[in-house]
């Protein structure tokens, strides 16, 4: 994937791919090399390739999106049928397409009010991942990935329907038969033309009304290009997970009724609704840098009764624009508060706006004025540290469809302690409520001063902050630091994505208690924390599930493709070793997983006939689905919570409920439903343990 070249829409990808020939096909993969080595230019919104000494090849992209194949023009002697159409865009950025219409029914219910002048990416905060959020947070996001602001006068969304249509049946069949061969060919076998396959799909399930399925699609090729682009940024998790998503929505969405099928379908557009007036006060700000082509910045703030807002500034750019848009104006109102200083001030806002996700519009309505701000120590925003930690986890691993971007944020006291190496890696060791985090960084490329941050943190151990972090699922309590109070005054704190710390804003002797946290006596407010011996304590096995053995399988399948879980191993070792935790489940998983991708029959010549690929993608998404509801398991086991059911989401300054799930049996592990129940929801639970 090239940087330099506009991005281009899915749409004109598929196009030009499946008007080429066989035997140019076959060519497509050396093509996309060539002309992604070729010197670039541009020229207003004319970005031209120098194929040779004579020839150009040029794409018009108003806006920045090439949006039609017509668009895409080359000077050889075989265009328009030539291979250097197809190769150019396919070494382009994938576009989100604009909004359309999600269905062609005519809405019988008034649409939600948006504010169309606030629309923007879904914000996949720190490295992609995604979900979407991101997601789209997706949908969320990094989770999960980010869509272009849509067009102006598309409409919000449709009234939610009790069945798929037919039209959203067919859609998630090709988007399941895209997948699945994505999947039987690995990353080293999805070459320009399954990528092409890819986004036709996507492009056929936006046009039916699937925006959540078409966004994770498009995520799963631009990692495809990452990966095979020797793209650093690239992460094999990410792609992992967005795969297992389009896997899952393809699966789910043609048998899903009523409220769990407008979820998978997600929506174009955040609709808007009124919310009066508010006072808000800044909290913190970071920058976004998605492998999508997206950055940006986003301030966070929280009004007086906790509750969570955002405003974000996200738009195509690279790492210069996510340092810069720290340092822009925000879109609300007339104030001229840059994100940088509203994390540090306060807003007055009139006729406010606010989206499901808590994002604040600013419609021609919107009215904001400059306000004080506070401490973290200072009310309201005090009362975000004083949610017990147990009750933030659970909340941040709850499974909803609709949640808020702010669910898995953590507002912890800790102390710092240390470092420890991984293999990523050295990560900040904090004592927090009697457990040992490990804190990270929220971004590793080296234009954020997320590592440098880190670094100059683990040199005074012994101090005593306030953090915000993200939660990162895993065996271990775990989480990527955003902000901290400042090292020497209380009063104040750091961004660690937009700020850089220096040796003079580290105390000079750490003493182990240079600031001491305030006692909960002195907050009357303030739930009490539950005393060392009420604490529940994390079962002693969780760091030694050997749940690694399962994932690795599943990774293995998506950089390798089928064949890679075909050839003989230590299989039988490893179900025998996953036997002896506990989870039973997982080994026959991991059986039937090699036994899928082994299983070639052969006809009455001797013939060997093409794979099941329908059963080895059903077996793989087993194991995958199962790993990522066992990884949050063992992740509230590691912080003592109970695992957060599905529900709607709370903001972090409220009562997050759930009902527990934890299994007090031998091993000490949370139950983990049969995973080929979380996948076909109309069937019930095979089992209820491992």
């Amino acid at each position: 994937m090239n940087a330099r070249l506009p991005q281009v829409d899915p749409s004109v990808t598929a196009q030009l791919v499946a008007a080429l020939t066989p035997r140019l096909r076959k060519r497509l993969d050396s093509g996309v090399g060539k002309v992604a080595a070729r010197p670039v230019s541009r020229e207003g919104d004319v970005v031209r390739i120098a194929l040779d000494d004579d020839t150009d090849l040029e794409l018009h992209a108003p806006g920045g999106v090439v949006t039609r194949a017509e668009a895409i023009r080359c000077g050889c002697l075989l265009a328009p049928d030539c291979l250097h159409r197809a190769a150019a865009a396919s070494a382009a950025p994938v576009a989100e397409p604009a909004a359309l219409p999600t269905t062609p029914t005519p809405p019988t219910t008034p649409a939600p009010a948006t504010d169309p002048s606030t629309a923007s990416p879904p914000t996949t905060h720190g490295a992609a991942s995604p979900t979407g959020t991101p997601t789209p947070t997706t949908g969320a996001t990094p989770t999960a990935p980010h869509s272009p602001p849509p067009d102006e006068h598309a409409h919000a969304s449709t009234p939610a329907q009790d069945t798929a249509t037919p039209a959203q049946r067919t859609a998630a069949t090709a988007l399941h038969d895209a997948a699945a061969a994505v999947l039987e060919a690995g990353t080293d076998g999805a070459g320009a033309v399954l990528q092409a396959e890819l986004l036709r799909a996507a492009h056929t399930a936006r046009l039916a009304g699937l925006p959540r399925a078409a966004g994770r699609a498009v995520a799963v090729v631009t990692a495809l290009r990452a990966a095979r682009g020797g793209d650093p940024a690239y992460r094999l998790a990410d792609l992992t997970a967005a795969l297992r998503e389009v896997l899952v929505l393809a699966h789910r969405i043609p048998d899903a009724t009523g409220p769990e099928l407008a979820g998978l379908r997600g929506s174009v557009r955040q609709p808007y609704t009124p919310d009066g007036s508010l006072r808000l006060y800044g909290l913190f700000a970071e920058p976004v840098l998605s492998a999508t082509g997206y950055a940006g910045a986003v301030a966070w703030t929280a009004d007086p009764t906790g509750r969570l807002h955002t405003v974000s500034d996200v738009a195509p750019g690279g790492p210069e624009r996510a340092t810069g848009a720290a340092d822009r104006a925000v879109r609300i109102g007339d104030t001229s508060l840059t994100h940088r200083e509203l994390s540090r001030a306060g807003l007055a806002v009139s006729g406010a706006t606010v989206s499901p996700a808590g994002r604040l519009g600013a419609g021609a309505g919107v009215r904001a004025v400059r306000a004080s701000g506070v401490d973290w120590s200072a009310e309201p925003l005090d009362r975000l540290w004083a949610v017990p930690v147990t009750e933030q986890i659970s909340r941040a691993l709850r499974d909803d469809q609709n949640a808020r971007e702010d669910q898995d944020l953590l507002f912890l006291d800790v102390m710092l302690v240390g470092t420890v190496r991984e293999a990523a890696g050295e990560c900040l060791l904090a004592e927090c409520d009697g457990l040992t985090v490990r804190l990270t960084t929220a971004h590793d490329h080296p234009a954020l001063p997320h590592r440098e941050n880190l670094r100059l943190l683990a040199s005074v151990p012994g101090v005593r902050l306030r953090v915000i972090a993200r939660l990162t699922p895993g065996p271990l309590p775990r989480a990527a630091l955003l902000a901290v109070s400042h090292p020497t005054d209380p009063g104040r704190h750091v961004d660690l994505g937009l700020d850089r710390l220096g040796r003079a804003d580290l105390p000079t002797a750490p003493t182990g208690r240079p600031h001491p946290l305030p006692h909960p006596a002195d907050q009357p407010h303030r739930a009490p924390h539950p005393g060392p011996s009420q604490r529940p304590t994390p079962p002693p096995l969780v760091d030694d599930a050997p749940l690694h053995l399962l994932r690795r399988r599943v990774t293995q399948a998506v950089s390798g493709g089928r064949r890679v879980l075909a050839f003989p191993g230590g299989r039988d070792t490893e179900v025998a070793r996953l036997r002896r935790y506990g989870l039973g489940t997982a080994g026959e998983l991991l059986t039937e997983l090699h036994a899928t991708a082994a299983d070639r029959a052969r006809d009455p010549f001797g013939r060997l006939l093409p794979a099941d690929t329908a059963r080895f993608v059903r077996a793989w998404l087993g194991a995958a689905v199962y790993t990522e509801f066992l990884d949050r398991a063992l992740c509230a086991a590691a912080w003592g919570a109970s695992l957060g059911t599905t529900g709607r989401s709370t903001a972090p300054g409220h009562s997050a409920t759930g009902r527990p799930t934890e299994d007090p049996g031998a091993t000490g592990m949370p139950a983990v439903p049969d995973p080929e129940a979380a996948i076909r929801p109309a069937a019930p639970p095979a089992r209820s343990g491992h």
